[in-house]
């Protein structure tokens, strides 16, 4: 696939631009998905000409895959938030209501949904996703063998990734969760969530 981002002689109006777009976009796909959304969609919201679009992005995979780009770098900064913690485990534990809100916001898991369903006929995408997992994967696992080791629990690579995979799932599952009930009980959620956590990681 071509490249997400095109060289410009002028970087900063360049940004702008395909921030723009992007924001378009996101409006595109919450109404009509990826799938759904056409590039002559996008560039009515965004104000512009398809033509004009196409000088940011080849295509609509492009433009899909730099919202996979940027929910990598966000989900890379909040490893990087938690490796910088003096105890990393229990900061995850107490923060658990930060990363509940998170996965329960529509405007971030809404997006996630998008993505897992358009990589589900799409390679390029899936692949794409593959990557941004297996990468955050591999920050976490050091995280929690790290947090295991000072606590001298098990931490041997096959508990470690049983306990990795199991908290990815757990927090993937939320936006199904609420999609599913609407109406569930947000504190109770996160209270059990802290629970679950706590289990997984110190135990």
């Amino acid at each position: 696939m071509s490249t997400i981002v095109k060289r410009h002689t002028d970087p900063e109006r360049a940004r702008h631009r395909r921030a723009q777009v992007l924001d378009a976009a996101a409006v595109c796909f919450a109404r009509s998905g990826f799938h759904g959304a056409s590039m002559a969609e996008i560039s009515k919201q965004a104000g512009m000409s398809a033509g004009h679009i196409y000088n940011y992005f080849d295509n609509k995979d492009a433009i899909i895959m730099a919202f996979v780009a940027m929910r990598m770098e966000h989900v890379n900064d909040k490893l990087l938030n938690v490796s910088q913690q003096a105890d990393p485990l229990e900061y995850m534990v107490e923060e658990i209501v930060e990363i509940v809100d998170e996965q329960l916001d529509t405007a971030i898991w809404g997006m996630s949904l998008e993505m897992y369903a358009e990589a589900s006929r799409n390679p390029v995408i899936a692949a794409a996703l593959q990557a941004a997992d297996a990468d955050a994967r591999i920050r976490l696992h050091a995280l929690i063998k790290q947090g295991r080791e000072q606590r001298a629990l098990a931490a041997d690579a096959r508990t470690v990734e049983g306990r990795t995979s199991a908290m990815i799932a757990m927090f993937n599952g939320l936006p199904l969760r609420t999609l599913q009930d609407p109406g569930l009980d947000r504190a109770n959620l996160v209270e059990a969530c802290r629970v679950a956590m706590r289990a997984l990681m110190m135990t």
